[in-house]
């Protein structure tokens, strides 16, 4: 009698459970994560990068004893970056990390509820799939896919299931930004007629890794699983370790940095992605056998499908010689700018009164303010532990908790992505790239951009 009633308690408390998670539209699984606060949330790292070792891990060791999160695991098919990812989150976290030769071997162990991926810029899509497929959250960097072959599988993947997935554009985690888009939102600032984004740094050694291309031996990594579906090559260092200069392994400043830029764009505005575009550059000053120029303009076209009367210009420059490493954004209105760099709304620029008054309208110059808390963008090569990054991890965090939405769902990174290959495909042939509602694809000449 004792062991019925106690199996009959607990049967009808699974299924009072399982109804008020059907109510609150959480799976049974996410359900149990809700309930489970207290449990520990078991983390592994997909490719131990320099962008995960010097910022994802300061950034998680700023919140996980809060949250109650672990990592566990590393997953690298390089034995040198394995071992030391191993080494080094044991040292942090202060106990062994299970190191795996690849994802295949990380999954099938079931060690993980939730990954990091920084891994090569054309892996990232695909990466996310193998997580969400294997029931993983993850935290996926940006750019998100560098072909719309992969950006249309991987947005699939994650949309058939309810794992919390965030793109790695932290900019959508900084309280100026959202002070921005609200402020655009609102209608203050009148229609968008123009953005400026800029992005350049001076240094020599960008993306550039010649110590340890003197490491690195094909018997110690895996260079075929490394390729993924990109066309067979024979193994190259420098495409593995310098893949940033290296289409199709990355398309290099769109990806990299336009990729952040063009995000805030999108999300200001409303608008999925641009209506054309067009690039120009080339490398001008790195002749050290990359194929990803050094510089480039890209002109962009936004505004409603519908209405081609309506719309705004965007203007992206960024050279890898020359520069300050202070990526700018400014926005226009006929009213004035709003300035991400100075963090500030002003009338500069605004129609004045004296011109209103001489073509009969009324003038609509902007008030000074300030965006709230300056969070100042870090474009050094690795950011550390940054305040906009910081802020970003711990809402994915915090979403894994909650399985609410985090700031940078894939449909941000799917977007930007848009934007990033039409840049590629205008750089990459000269001609205007357009993009195809229906078949959701990159078009240029009349035909989809291939690689």
């Amino acid at each position: 009698m004792k062991n019925s009633r106690r199996r009959f308690i607990q049967q009808t408390t699974m299924a009072g459970a399982s109804l008020l998670a059907a109510k609150a539209g959480f799976s049974a699984q996410s359900y149990r994560r809700i309930i489970g606060s207290n449990d520990r949330v078991r983390v592994g790292v997909v490719g131990f990068s320099d962008r995960h070792r010097a910022s994802h891990m300061p950034c998680f060791m700023n919140h996980y004893k809060e949250l109650n999160f672990d990592i566990v695991a590393v997953s690298d098919i390089w034995k040198k970056r394995r071992e030391e990812g191993a080494a080094q989150w044991k040292e942090k976290m202060g106990h062994d990390i299970v190191a795996c030769r690849n994802n295949e071997e990380l999954y099938s162990k079931k060690l993980v509820d939730a990954v990091f991926i920084s891994t090569a810029d054309f892996q990232h899509a695909l990466h996310a799939i193998e997580a969400v497929k294997a029931g993983c959250d993850a935290y996926v960097e940006k750019p998100f896919a560098e072909t719309m072959e992969d950006n249309r599988a991987a947005l699939k993947a994650i949309k058939a299931t309810d794992r919390i997935v965030q793109i790695g554009s932290q900019r959508r985690s900084g309280s100026n930004y959202h002070a921005a888009n609200d402020f655009i939102k609102s209608g203050k600032f009148g229609p968008i007629t123009m953005v400026e984004l800029t992005w350049n740094v001076n240094q020599p050694g960008r993306w550039r890794r010649p110590e340890l291309l003197k490491e690195i031996r094909e018997e110690d990594t895996d260079w075929k699983r490394y390729l993924m579906n990109r066309p067979f090559e024979k193994f190259d260092p420098r495409k593995y370790l310098e893949y940033r200069l290296f289409w199709p392994y990355s398309s290099g400043l769109p990806g990299q940095w336009m990729s952040h830029q063009i995000d805030t764009v999108h999300w200001f505005s409303g608008l999925a992605h641009p209506r054309s575009v067009v690039a120009n550059g080339g490398i001008y000053m790195w002749k050290d056998g990359r194929r990803n120029w050094d510089t480039i303009t890209a002109v962009f076209d936004y505004g409603p499908l519908n209405d081609t009367s309506s719309g705004f210009q965007v203007v992206f420059g960024s050279r890898m010689h020359n520069g300050d490493e202070r990526p700018s954004e400014v926005y226009f209105s006929n009213g004035g700018e709003l300035n991400l760099i100075t963090n500030t709304v002003s009338p500069k620029g605004g129609l004045t009164k004296k011109f209103a008054d001489a073509m009969g309208m009324q003038p609509n110059l902007l008030p000074e303010q300030s965006l709230s808390q300056e969070e100042a963008v870090v474009a050094s090569a690795n950011t550390g532990g940054d305040k906009l990054t910081s802020n970003h991890v711990r809402n994915w965090m915090e979403c894994i908790r909650s399985r609410k939405q985090p700031n940078a769902p894939v449909e941000a990174g799917y977007n930007h992505s848009i934007a990033c290959i039409m840049t590629t495909a205008a750089a990459h042939t000269g001609l205007k790239a357009t993009f195809d509602e229906k078949t959701q694809e990159v078009m240029v000449g009349g035909k989809p951009f291939k690689y």
